[in-house]
């Protein structure tokens, strides 16, 4: 493995007369302006970025003929997710058009800089490069849609621009059938749907939390969200679930859950209350099949991903059925 310093650059910039007297910041951010100004912030804590030789702090002034270096490793300068070819994805199916993956538990979809590795966006550049130029935006290439970072199952992903934006489109007109399988507390479901409303929560920017009255007032943005489900099973107090999410909201089918008292095992984020994981290092939610029709021929293509050993697992200790 190449060491801290071999993957090291350096790069200068002198101020301009007519910048005279700019915050650091802000001239950061124009020499690197694909990275974010939370990233320039973090970079100056970081002590990357030097002033004539001297350590920079984020109120400092800049001058004409001033001389700002920053001294970092090369995932700072990367504008696109750098390859990794090491990491272990399986290929569900593939054609000239589309492909679709296995995305593993703990794998993140994709990143937001150079410096988030291990990421699906980095495999996925690794074996088809040309998907750089596919998507919405640089890191996520050739990306249609997302997986929380601890659920497991299949990540669609489309080979052309035409396909990625025929895609989306059948996501955004709920034309793409989505089903999850999910191991939650407690008994007593059947079948229903659940259709609170999300909004981000206030309290925790890592959460989401639903909207239970249509009274209810709210300052941030509203996202209506439908959450079917039936139930496949029960055992010792829990219920095995397949789930049909018929919108895409973040962490929708966890929130949904967790607000009718029926949160997912292992779910630290939304069922802190409960303590079983069955050893489980992530939640029990899988991505199992997805049903659309193809961009190139409107056939239908109908895609599965087995469940992981850890969760079949699980399901073996309750005497559950796959």
């Amino acid at each position: 493995m190449e060491d801290q310093a071999a993957q090291s650059e350096t790069r200068s910039w002198v101020v301009p007369a007519n910048l005279n007297d700019i915050r650091l910041d802000s001239f950061a951010r124009q020499c690197l302006h694909h990275l974010s100004r939370r990233e320039i912030e973090q970079a100056i804590r970081a002590k990357l970025i030097l002033i004539n030789g001297k350590v920079g702090r984020k109120g400092d002034r800049l001058f004409g003929g001033d001389v700002l270096v920053f001294a970092g490793s090369k995932q700072w300068f990367a504008f696109h997710p750098l390859p990794d070819s090491d990491l272990d994805v399986s290929i569900i199916y593939e054609d000239s058009t589309i492909l679709a993956l296995d995305k593993p538990a703990g794998v993140a979809t994709h990143g937001f800089s150079g410096r988030d590795t291990d990421t699906l966006a980095n495999f996925l550049l690794a074996k088809w490069p040309n998907l750089i130029s596919v998507g919405k935006n640089r890191w996520e290439p050739g990306l249609v849609h997302r997986l929380d970072r601890e659920t497991s199952g299949l990540v669609l992903v489309a080979k052309t621009q035409s396909a990625f934006e025929q895609l989306r489109s059948q996501f955004h007109r709920r034309q793409i059938k989505k089903i999850y399988r999910a191991l939650v507390w407690g008994v007593g479901l059947t079948q229903g749907v659940i259709d609170f409303p999300l909004v981000h929560d206030s309290r925790d920017k890592r959460r989401m939390r639903v909207v239970t009255r249509l009274t209810q007032k709210s300052t941030h943005r509203k996202w209506n969200a439908i959450t079917r489900y039936r139930t496949l099973g029960h055992s010792y107090g829990f219920s095995w679930l397949e789930i049909e999410m018929t919108t895409g909201v973040t962490h929708q089918i966890r929130v949904h859950l967790a607000a009718v008292g029926h949160a997912i095992v292992g779910d630290s984020l939304y069922g802190a209350n409960a303590t079983e994981t069955f050893g489980l290092e992530r939640h029990f939610l899988h991505a199992s099949s997805l049903e659309f029709c193809h961009p190139d021929d409107g056939r239908i293509v109908r895609l599965k991903a087995q469940l992981p050993s850890d969760l079949r697992a699980v399901l073996k200790r309750l005497k559950l059925r796959v």
